[in-house]
């Protein structure tokens, strides 16, 4: 039987030994996109670089969705969570989805996790991020 072969749900996501996201950071102001661009809606300049995103966080923003679309589990947190002054959409993992448990200013780290394996053997990782 062969090992398993990873790959990630989204093309930002680094796996290996420290995962981590990656964005595209236009070179004339900053502004960091996820998906790839042919323009910065900031300031229009072309040229873009590749940087890594900090793996630790703080919730700026959530919801706990309660009702979604057929096959998917509820409740869950979906956040926006400020890495180091970029705003990154994800769901919060490994803690209740209540307002007991989840708070704005929250601390957090990313987490990847197993989406399921397909029959060639091909495992899905995904992210999110779980309390630091």
């Amino acid at each position: 039987m062969s090992a398993t072969t990873q790959i990630p749900l989204v093309n930002y996501l680094v796996l290996g030994d420290t995962p981590h996201l990656q964005a595209n950071e236009c070179t004339s102001c900053g502004a960091r996109y996820f998906d790839r661009r042919n323009a910065c809606a900031g300031c229009f300049g072309t040229e873009f670089r590749t940087v890594d995103i900090a793996t630790e966080g703080e919730v700026r923003s959530f919801t706990i969705v309660t009702f979604a679309a057929p096959g998917v589990p509820v409740p869950f947190v979906a956040a926006i969570v400020d890495c180091n002054g970029t705003s990154v959409r994800a769901n919060l993992i490994n803690v209740e989805p209540s307002p007991e448990h989840v708070k704005l200013g929250m601390k957090v780290k990313l987490a990847t996790y197993s989406l399921g394996t397909d029959d060639n053997g091909v495992e899905a990782i995904g992210f999110g991020f779980e309390p630091a």
